[in-house]
């Protein structure tokens, strides 16, 4: 083992969310050539067997540990793999929660869990008045996770993608949360939605946070409330660290790029010998501790902050706090 060499994992072409994978990676290489570190990165893809089959390669290359990953269905097959070669796992930006099926030693998470997010998320919508919401969604396990997290806060109606702005017209919602792919179907959705006289004044929200990247920066993209995991105001880590990002990216660094960055300085700590339970760095977001919170099975950075937030109609390349 290479206690210099780290496993780096993401989606980097489709159908994996290109622009996630490509934040994400900024924010490990960053972090990793601060160190230093030399990262191994492999393309997940969004397909489980392939990040599976990614973690057996990096582990005979002798990796220290495997850190990275977006999509939840993809980390839980990563999780397994590590925790069956007891192989430290650092999920950087999956939220689901059930990232394992057995209490894990070997893997932790900077994300927040998607209980814990979402929660938020259904409290801010039940502040504003949407006490009764429409969800429409992709089959996904992390999109029936969702569902039933805001169904235990709300009184939620689940719509087919078929025919949604006609049973959504009917449904007597006040919101309608799109749990779905980026850019489509979401984007079609959005625009059918708006444009259908009957369902003026319909709130769109997207909890998983599509609207956060520099393409959803128009005027459809605006208007959508969302989970950001970011701060108020980051620390002077976080701005040397936002304004490094920025140069490698070419664009505003989004939330994923700054849980990459934490990751490799959560995991520097692990491989210099410092037990998860010990962990404790100022990162760009806060200090990151780790712990098992109620429900959990992995070490957990609990929290990460959370704002629910939405572009700017008037110019959709502002962020507004909402909650």
């Amino acid at each position: 083992m290479n206690t210099d060499r780290i496993g780096a994992l993401a989606p980097l072409t489709a159908p994996g969310w290109v622009e996630a994978g490509r934040h994400l990676l900024a924010g490990l290489e960053l972090a990793a050539a601060d160190m230093p570190f030399e990262l191994l990165v492999r393309d997940t893809a969004a397909d489980p067997a392939r990040a599976a089959a990614a973690v057996d390669e990096l582990a005979q290359l002798g990796v220290a540990a495997i850190v990275g990953e977006y999509h939840s269905v993809v980390a839980r097959a990563v999780a397994a793999r590590a925790e069956a070669l007891e192989l430290p796992f650092l999920c950087s930006s999956a939220v689901l929660d059930a990232l394992t099926d057995e209490p894990s030693d070997h893997v932790a998470r900077i994300a927040p869990a998607q209980s814990h997010g979402w929660r938020i998320h259904a409290d801010f919508l039940r502040r504003a008045g949407h006490t009764r919401v429409a969800v429409a969604a992709q089959p996904s396990a992390y999109w029936a996770a969702g569902t039933r997290i805001l169904r235990s806060h709300l009184d939620v109606v689940e719509l087919s993608l078929d025919g949604l702005c006609d049973d959504l017209a009917a449904s007597r919602a006040t919101a309608v949360l799109l749990l779905v792919g980026t850019p489509e179907p979401a984007q079609s959705l959005i625009r059918a939605v708006r444009e259908d006289p009957r369902l003026a004044g319909m709130l769109i929200g997207a909890p998983a946070g599509q609207p956060e990247f520099a393409s959803w920066a128009t005027p459809l993209g605006a208007g959508i409330p969302f989970l950001r995991y970011l701060p108020e105001s980051l620390s002077p880590l976080g701005t040397r660290v936002e304004a490094a990002l920025r140069d490698r990216l070419g664009e505003e660094p989004s939330f994923v790029a700054f849980e990459g960055y934490d990751t490799i300085l959560a995991l520097a700590e692990v491989l210099r010998g410092v037990s998860w339970a010990d962990v404790d760095i100022e990162g760009t977001r806060g200090r990151v501790t780790f712990s098992c919170p109620p429900g959990s099975v992995v070490w957990q950075w609990a929290w990460a902050p959370v704002q629910v937030v939405d572009r700017d109609p008037a110019a959709p390349e502002r962020f507004r706090t909402l909650g």
